[in-house]
């Protein structure tokens, strides 16, 4: 069995050990364990890492999305609203899994824990 990239694990959701198991319990809680092979996640915490670049993603093609229809149509504000409702929850949902996912298997990789201080 050949360790799976910490990428395309995390991307596609599945255990960044064996590449099999599904990583996810549910839309974006993390398992406790793999079903597969049997990897401990209790040790990984993403927190809000996934959040913060989802914000930054999202908030610079929102941007971009209002400047190209403002400077190519000039339109009233109201068609602005008609475009950023939905386009911005939806890139958010659509981006939120895979980027924790990536953001897990990557920490998961690299056994990177909390920071604790030393007695």
């Amino acid at each position: 069995m050949t360790k799976p990239s910490p990428f395309k694990a995390g991307v596609s959701g599945r255990c960044p050990k064996c590449g099999e198991g599904a990583m996810f319990d549910g839309l974006l809680k993390i398992a406790p364990r793999c079903d597969v092979c049997g990897a401990d996640f209790d040790k990984a915490d993403v927190g809000d890492g996934a959040s913060v670049f989802v914000m930054f993603i999202v908030g610079f093609l929102a941007v971009v999305l209002y400047l190209l229809v403002e400077v190519a149509f000039r339109p009233p504000w109201w068609v602005h609203l008609i475009f950023q409702i939905p386009f911005i929850p939806t890139v958010s949902i659509l981006l939120l899994r895979p980027i924790k996912g990536l953001l897990f298997a990557l920490q998961f990789e690299h056994d990177a824990q909390e920071a604790r201080l030393d007695d």
